[in-house]
């Protein structure tokens, strides 16, 4: 009996045996011994797991498992796609897309040793901040500038530089959420700042600060609510207003931008959002802002303002932990100084580019690739182009839209189907992300800019409408 069980496995090549098979052999060249090693020990195992009775095994297709295995090792978890979502600063597909000239920047950095804490003038160390801080000082009017990984580090580093044991006084309106968890309340906690609260959900006047202030406050905190707008019954108070109370106190005021932006939003048919220069002309004593949402650079937080905040930020130990490496530290520097140009910044800054583009050119490229789409799903679904409505996204300008121009794709079988067909373009060698709406797939062109090569990737879309 256990003969008769164990007879097929005694036709189950040995792992030494697939290796010195020749295609098994180029493998090893390519994916190194110890990977090919594995990826047949896997492919064995399986065969192991599914044999049958009178089983015959096929080197070629050992070959083929084991390539398929190591294939999809290879295969990079972070993948390139097509953000068709009309959602232009997508936080879940990376935000910004850098400028050439920041990739180039970036690239640079990475190939060599650069001067990144070394002052080359007189061969001693010198700060990594040195290498933009001139750069951002020129662009906002701020007295001095520090950069750190993120915006919410830059808050972070802020309050416990200013506020640790105190209070930071900030408006109940403005105790905003961003994703991800990050809530104001909880950073000014692990801040090690005690919040105070003033005024209401809708309505903060200049006298609930007042009433506030006491021996106590360590800061006052204005958070720039741009993920959410309190429409109706509302008051707040300015910034300006803000600055003078707080000289009154003789205590910082902290002006959170948030998504923060250099440009003025409406030459490109945008409500305007406050800029950099203009909080810092409203008297702030620092303005913290991303790098990676409407400045359209690397993910980064910046802290501008008065010199003698920025040199105590500076001297804080927690500044180490969130520094910025060399290649983003070139990348902001390359995307900082395209803003010396303004009137070619919506050419050479992608950010820039997705939102001044013109609906006409949008419609004119949906009218091109709906029969194109159309052929690949012939049979399976109705594909139509049609106007839509393209965001901002990253919490800017929550409730503005940009008229647009896109792709709708009606599959046979309703609901469970355009999952489907959702599905099978995420499987694509660059999978394709829209957005699914009433009953339909739609894909948002206003990003979509390499057209070639968004023609060639869905001509190997394999889908089927079920019936």
């Amino acid at each position: 009996m256990a003969e008769t069980a164990l007879s097929p496995l005694r036709h189950l090549p040995s792992v030494d045996r697939v290796l010195r098979q020749p295609d098994v052999a180029i493998l090893i060249g390519k994916y190194g011994r110890a990977e090919t090693t594995r990826a047949v020990r896997e492919a064995l195992a399986a065969l192991r797991d599914e044999m049958k009775p009178g089983a015959v095994f096929d080197d070629a297709a050992i070959s083929a498992s084991v390539l398929a295995y190591l294939e999809a090792r290879a295969e990079p978890r972070l993948k390139p796609l097509f953000n068709l979502t009309g959602t232009v600063l997508h936080t879940n597909l990376g935000r910004a897309v850098l400028a050439e000239e920041a990739i180039k920047a970036a690239t640079v950095a990475m190939r060599n040793a650069v001067s990144l804490e070394f002052d080359l003038a007189t061969g001693k160390r010198g700060e990594r901040d040195d290498h933009v801080r001139a750069l951002i000082c020129e662009l906002t009017g701020a007295e001095d500038a520090t950069l750190v990984n993120n915006n919410a580090a830059a808050v972070l580093l802020a309050l416990n530089t200013l506020a640790q044991g105190r209070e930071a006084v900030v408006s109940r309106g403005e105790l905003i959420e961003i994703g991800g968890a990050f809530r104001m309340p909880e950073i000014m906690a692990r801040a090690g700042a005690r919040l105070r609260e003033v005024g209401t959900t809708n309505r903060t006047h200049p006298r609930d600060y007042a009433d506030a202030m006491s021996p106590e406050t360590g800061l006052i905190l204005k958070v720039h609510t741009s993920n959410y707008r309190i429409e109706g019954f509302t008051a707040e108070v300015g910034a300006r207003d803000l600055a003078t109370l707080a000289r009154q106190h003789n205590v910082p005021f902290v002006n959170d931008l948030g998504s923060g932006t250099l440009a003025d939003l409406s030459r490109f048919g945008l409500r305007k959002e406050p800029t950099v220069r203009e909080a810092v002309d409203e008297g702030a004593d620092l303005i913290t802002f991303s790098g990676d949402k409407l400045l359209g650079g690397p993910q980064a937080g910046f802290i501008v303002g008065r010199k003698d905040l920025i040199a105590a930020i500076n001297r804080n130990p927690m500044k180490r932990a969130l520094r910025v490496d060399k290649m983003r530290l070139a990348a902001c520097e390359a995307t900082l100084r395209l803003y010396r140009d303004p009137d070619r910044l919506a050419q050479r800054l992608p950010t820039m580019r997705f939102l001044a583009r013109s609906m006409e050119d949008v419609r004119k490229q949906a009218i091109r690739l709906a029969p194109v789409l159309a052929a690949i799903l012939e049979g399976s679904a109705v594909v139509e182009a049609a106007s839509c409505s393209s965001q901002i996204g990253s919490g800017a300008l929550p409730l503005d839209t940009i008229p647009s121009f896109g792709l709708v794709m009606r599959p046979k079988g309703g609901g469970r189907a355009v999952e489907a067909l959702s599905a099978a373009f995420r499987r694509l060698p660059w999978p394709v992300i829209g957005r699914v709406a009433e009953g339909a797939l739609v894909f948002d062109l206003r990003c979509l800019e390499d057209e070639g090569l968004f023609r060639e990737n869905i001509t190997s879309l394999r889908f089927e409408a079920s019936s």
